[in-house]
């Protein structure tokens, strides 16, 4: 089972919208990390069981009719799990005395299906020791609280990790004297490679983009987006999903004009010792942890309805009154020196309804240095489905007696040659 084509664009427009309109500004002050790909299977599972206005609902945020987004997400789910580095998982958990309709359930792909004990601690224990082992530990607990009014709780776990094809090398990094960064000591990663389409602009309604790909050696990159100084985080989260839709056009790095042809960018042409062409960037590591009270936005995500404790909005699921009481992600993303780590829990809880010296070689010289807030894209390369994304608004402060690296063990993969 695959993830087709519609499945695809569905999930990204919803990355688009949530970027645009589902993050709180003080998220995105801070940074943030978020999926949409994580969320998108549960609400078509949602969809699957609703009814009435919150069917319609469901369907609108879905981009897709309720009765085919079930089989859409589950060929989602299997193509999320056949990435290499990446995990998919459904769970579905119920309070004793309520039952789910068997051909519901069985529609949920290799999901664990459990019972709460009746011990709301013993079982939220058990709800993060699984939140926990389906995301190697990035997301610790189920991103919801556990009382006697939980009926259901349906969960989704996300997690993917990727080593970078050519590693970047930690270094300084000063900070342009205009920018929010300023004056700071940080600590930055540097790399140099010779392909010049590795970095590329294009032109959308709120000015210039730059984007740099960085490849995994598991077919999952990081595209990293850096807009104008006065671009909204989401126009520039939105504008780079753009391109992978065809919407925006990039040029590449070797067809760039000389001079500053995009944000952070400086191309010109220098005598050179080989006739390699010099891409040579600079940006910030990252690390963020976010949660997400997705209730706080019900119409983005089609659950306005569904919240209406009043009545039962989920026939298919159970033939008790079922109504959505909370909904929440945790997400988390790590950008270092060797690779990309992201990871996200999504739940639904129901409730009951009521330079060098001159040489004879000119060759062209790109610089790209990320030294103000930025987005990210996590990307599967040959579907372009959207993994993972985020903001990263702070850099890392430089105090080396204070830094202590994790050691994400990246050497459960191959190494890969870029240049080759």
């Amino acid at each position: 089972m695959r993830a087709t084509s519609a499945t695809i664009r569905a999930v990204n427009r919803m990355t688009a919208h949530w970027a645009a309109d589902g993050l709180a500004p003080e998220a995105l002050a801070k940074g943030t990390a978020f999926s949409a790909a994580g969320l998108w299977p549960l609400l078509a599972f949602l969809a699957d069981g609703a009814c009435g206005p919150a069917r319609g609902e469901l369907e609108d945020a879905l981009g897709m009719r309720a009765d085919e987004a079930a089989e859409a997400a589950r060929g989602l789910l299997g193509a999320l799990a056949r990435i290499r580095g990446s995990s998919a998982a459904v769970g579905l958990w119920v309070r004793p005395g309520l039952e789910v309709h068997g051909q519901w359930a069985a529609g949920l792909p290799d999901a664990t299906l459990g019972r709460f004990s009746g011990d709301d601690e013993a079982d939220k224990k058990a709800l993060d020791a699984w939140a926990t082992e389906r995301t190697g530990g990035l997301i610790p607990a189920m991103p919801l609280r556990l009382d006697k009014a939980t009926l259901l709780v349906l969960a989704a776990a996300q997690a993917v990790r990727t080593k970078w094809l050519s590693p970047f090398q930690e270094t300084g990094l000063e900070p342009d004297d205009e920018g929010p960064w300023a004056g700071r000591d940080l600590v930055g990663l540097s790399r140099r490679t010779s392909l010049l389409d590795r970095v590329g602009v294009t032109e959308t309604p709120t000015g210039r983009l730059t984007v740099l790909h960085v490849l995994g050696n598991t077919g999952v990159d990081v595209h990293l987006l850096l807009g104008e100084q006065d671009a909204a985080p989401g126009a520039v989260l939105a504008a780079g999903i753009g391109i992978l839709s065809g919407t925006h056009q990039v040029v590449p790095g070797y067809r760039l004009p000389l001079g500053e042809p995009g944000p952070g960018l400086n191309v010109r042409n220098v005598r050179a010792g080989d006739r390699d062409h010099v891409l040579s960037v600079t940006t910030s590591p990252f690390s963020l942890t976010a949660a997400h009270d997705l209730l706080a936005t019900p119409a983005l995500f089609g659950l306005t309805s569904a919240t209406d404790a009043g009545h039962g909005h989920f026939p298919g699921v159970s033939d008790a009154p079922l109504a959505v009481q909370q909904a929440n992600q945790s997400a988390s993303a790590h950008f270092t020196a060797e690779g990309f780590q992201s990871a996200t829990v999504t739940a639904f809880g129901a409730a009951a309804g009521c330079a060098a010296s001159a040489t004879p070689y000119v060759v062209r010289h790109i610089r790209l240095v990320l030294d103000r807030p930025f987005g990210f894209l996590t990307v599967h390369r040959t579907s372009r489905l959207v993994l993972s994304a985020g903001w990263v608004a702070e850099p890392v402060d430089y105090a080396p007696a204070e830094r202590d690296d994790e050691d994400y063990d990246y050497d459960d993969y191959d190494d890969y040659d870029e240049e080759s």
